[in-house]
């Protein structure tokens, strides 16, 4: 068994998640049952002094509650006094926060940086904040421009009516949201894509991604987790009578689902960017024969899969962290 580490988990509130359905839960749970301490602290408790030698705490520390977590629904957590934490002085710190990835998630990786590393004052941020802050989720995949369907990120409307032209049925996401919010699917007739763009770039300087439709998500939008790089299994996620958007967070529902050679083709090209690139535990998202997303910020999962294939996929994970970390 490894040694015990000390872990820091960087996450929205403890207190308000689906003990059932939460992936950080799981991975907190794991590290408990392997004799791992547990702090965990929202983003907003980070701060970073500098210019001070004679600082006692340290430079980029965290106001964290050590705590211990049960799989028990209404008292699933048990809090120690909050205490000012040097992130230094941590083995791991697991980036857990979820997006929207807007300048105050920007900042935290910049500030983990601070500390990001294996060795003596160092911690190893899981997922590596340089390599999360490069990535952006919707970005990345088009640097495998192969995988994917045809996609366009423009802010110019004309580019959007184009691109429209030729595929004639689209998707219009926000290019930093999350959740499957502000996804609408334009079909071909309809009168409101103009109304859209205008809302959209009244309130944001950001431009739209655009995708052409693929009907193969009324099969579902298949959620592949990969550990160190490498497959560990898939859930398919089936959208609701009506529905666009497979996202369980809008009514999708999770089923089981077996890799195919094509999601293991997917798999096998960006493999070596996210191992090579320190991003430890990602989750992709593959329509048919398509590569959408790939998720590095806050990817989710881990309890589905779990359930259908009898996996311990936060297991798979803390192996993996052992392993960078040489325990």
């Amino acid at each position: 068994m490894a040694a015990s580490l000390r872990v820091a988990v960087q996450m929205d509130p403890l207190e308000h998640i689906d003990i059932n359905g939460d992936s950080t839960f799981a991975l907190m749970l794991e590290a408990q049952a392997r004799g791992h301490k547990l702090w965990v602290y929202p983003v907003t408790e980070l701060s970073l002094s500098e210019g001070n030698p004679d600082d006692p705490v340290g430079r980029l520390r965290a106001r964290a509650r050590p705590v211990e977590v049960r799989r028990k629904k209404g008292d699933h957590a048990t809090f120690g006094a909050e205490e000012v934490l040097p992130l230094g002085d941590t083995d791991v710190v697991l980036m857990r926060q979820d997006p929207p990835f807007d300048m105050g998630y920007i900042t935290a990786t910049h500030l983990l940086e601070h500390v990001h590393g294996v060795g003596e004052g160092r911690s190893l941020v899981v997922n590596d904040p340089a390599s999360v802050r490069n990535a952006p989720e919707k970005l990345l995949v088009t640097h495998f421009p192969h995988l994917m369907p045809p996609t366009l990120i423009a802010w110019s409307p004309k580019d959007i009516e184009a691109f429209r032209a030729v595929h004639h049925d689209i998707i219009v996401k926000p290019l930093f949201g999350n959740g499957g919010a502000g996804i609408f699917r334009i079909k071909p007739g309809d009168e409101n894509l103009k109304s859209l763009m205008e809302m959209h770039f009244a309130r944001s300087r950001e431009p739209l991604m655009i995708q052409r439709y693929e009907p193969a998500v009324r099969q579902g939008d298949k959620r592949i987790i990969l550990v160190d790089g490498m497959p560990i299994g898939a859930i398919n996620r089936v959208p609701a009578e009506g529905e666009a958007r497979s996202n369980m967070h809008v009514g999708g529902r999770a089923v089981r689902v077996d890799l195919t050679e094509r999601d293991r083709e997917i798999c096998d090209a960006i493999g070596p960017y996210l191992r090579d690139n320190g991003l430890i535990f990602t989750g992709i998202d593959v329509i048919g024969n398509w590569l959408t997303e790939i998720n590095v910020t806050s990817p989710t999962g881990l309890q589905e899969l779990d359930r259908f294939d009898g996996i311990n996929s936060a297991g798979l994970i803390w192996d993996a962290i052992e392993r960078r970390l040489g325990t």
